[in-house]
């Protein structure tokens, strides 16, 4: 790469849990040759994504590449955040092949394309591309599509705030993912697939859509697709495009401390009773289990809950956080910190 060309930048947005962290780790560990630089968004105040990839830093893409921005929608933060953050990227000693953008689960990837024709920054980056990933077992299941409620009828709203997200997502992309392709099967495949057909036909665009599990593709597919997606503003339709404000007062996340816990079945028990009871949409964070030296990953979304041990406390206090993220309309913080026993 010369000194002159733009440096690439490939956005990774989708919903909240469809897979977009695990999908940059595949990628940071098969960088074809190149030397990455990630900039992860989160929703809450407390970071999981970028500790998450800070683990997986090598010498292709070392710490100091792996910028995160907590507590806040990358799109609504443009000149306070992002520019000075890509700025500061571009000034590392020695630059990035390509940078890789996490967006939060709740951004509309729009308003963060128009970034890219920020002055500072226009001449020397590209999008690349804007993938965006897709959960099939939720799409399949109708997550998206739920109905609106008397208030939001008489609001003059034609759109949940899930379907308003999922659908910005899905225009503005280059190439849709449909990740868990395990856990949906061939028939929920099949009908998240032509979800988005459908969704995507509205807006005039035909989007190639491929299968995904545990973040495995070929990086080849989805690097290097050279769209300049910046100068096609106008083929991306939004929500957002006219004079509305894009905001997240539709969605809510509250931070829940808890002492070392006792049962991790007894956990996963209730973040299911949370789905379940309170429309919780996502759970992450990490715990602190009782007589063990590792700490454990916690990441649910809806009723679907993993946790994994990922590394030893070591130095690190044992303290657990978990980050609950819902509908404002559904966040009780005093029932949702009964429920995880805080």
């Amino acid at each position: 790469m010369t000194d002159l060309a733009k440096i690439p930048v490939t956005v990774i947005t989708g919903f909240l849990g469809a897979g977009k962290t695990t999908l940059i780790r595949h990628l940071m560990a098969n960088p074809q040759g190149k030397r990455l630089a990630v900039l992860v968004n989160e929703f809450g105040t407390v970071g999981v994504d970028g500790d998450i990839l800070k683990s997986c830093a090598d010498e292709n893409c070392p710490v100091e590449n792996i910028v995160e921005l907590a507590n806040g929608c990358i799109c609504c933060t443009v000149a306070d955040e992002f520019i000075p953050t890509i700025e500061a990227l571009l000034a590392l000693p020695h630059r990035p092949d390509h940078i890789l953008i996490e967006t939060s689960g709740l951004a509309l990837p729009k308003p963060l394309l128009k970034a890219f024709d920020w002055p500072g920054i226009r001449s020397l980056i590209t999008v690349d591309g804007v993938i965006t990933l897709a959960d099939a077992e939720a799409v399949a299941s109708g997550h998206f599509a739920g109905e609106l409620t008397e208030a939001q009828i008489a609001a003059g709203e034609h759109d949940t705030p899930l379907g308003e997200v999922f659908e910005d997502q899905i225009a503005c992309a280059d190439i849709v993912l449909l990740t868990k392709a395990d856990l949906a099967g061939e028939a929920g495949i099949a009908a998240a697939r032509a979800v988005i057909v459908a969704e995507a036909a509205e807006k005039g665009r035909t989007l190639p859509i491929l299968t995904m599990s545990e973040g495995v593709i070929d990086p080849r597919v989805i690097l290097g697709l050279k769209a300049a997606a910046e100068d096609d503003l106008a083929g991306r339709p939004s929500h957002h495009d006219g004079d509305e404000p894009h905001e997240h007062d539709d969605f809510n996340s509250v931070v829940v401390d808890l002492a070392e816990v006792e049962s991790v079945d007894a956990l996963t028990a209730a973040i299911v009773r949370l789905a379940r009871e309170q429309k919780i949409l996502r759970v992450k964070g990490y715990v602190a289990v009782k007589g063990k030296p590792m700490r454990l990953l916690v990441q649910a979304v809806g009723e679907r809950v993993r946790s994994q041990y990922d590394r030893p406390w070591g130095t690190m206090a044992r303290t657990s956080h978990l980050v609950v993220i819902a509908e404002r309309g559904d966040i009780e913080e005093a029932a949702i910190r009964q429920v995880l026993g805080a």
